[in-house]
């Protein structure tokens, strides 16, 4: 299960790291720390916090601290349903739910799973899903 910096979690959030320390000290965001004792955040846990806010309990001007530059939107995957040919993936970035179904096998090879991060790349009508690997700009 990956697992992400305090820094991490604020760039894919959109907000500060102190705001996400704020939250982790508040028990809104569950973290531990890791052998050298900094604050990790778990993936899966991230995107359930992320996927909450989305839905309605995240601040009101939210949407004005995310960019879609060049359609190309990084999130945390916050859902992945697969059947034996298709996948559907979900990913949240910042206050953007992106939905893409492609080949189970495209899933699978990309590691799709909840908590990894992953960009949604749009193009007219379709979302490309590229992994990243954390903490990558």
């Amino acid at each position: 299960m990956p697992t992400f910096r305090i820094s991490e979690a604020a760039t894919l959030l959109g907000v500060s790291a102190d705001t996400v320390r704020r939250w982790v000290d508040g028990g809104r965001l569950p973290a531990s720390r890791d052998e050298h004792g900094h604050r990790r955040v778990p993936g899966a846990e991230l995107a359930a916090f992320v996927r909450d806010q989305a839905r309605g309990a995240g601040p009101p001007d939210q949407s004005e601290r995310f960019s879609s530059a060049r359609n190309r939107l990084r999130g945390i995957v916050t859902e992945v349903v697969r059947d034996g040919v298709m996948a559907q993936v979900e990913i949240q970035a910042g206050p953007f739910r992106v939905v893409s179904l492609m080949s189970r096998e495209a899933a699978d090879d990309l590691g799709l799973r909840v908590g990894v991060v992953a960009d949604a790349v749009v193009k007219s009508t379709n979302v490309v899903v590229e992994v990243s690997e954390p903490g990558a700009s």
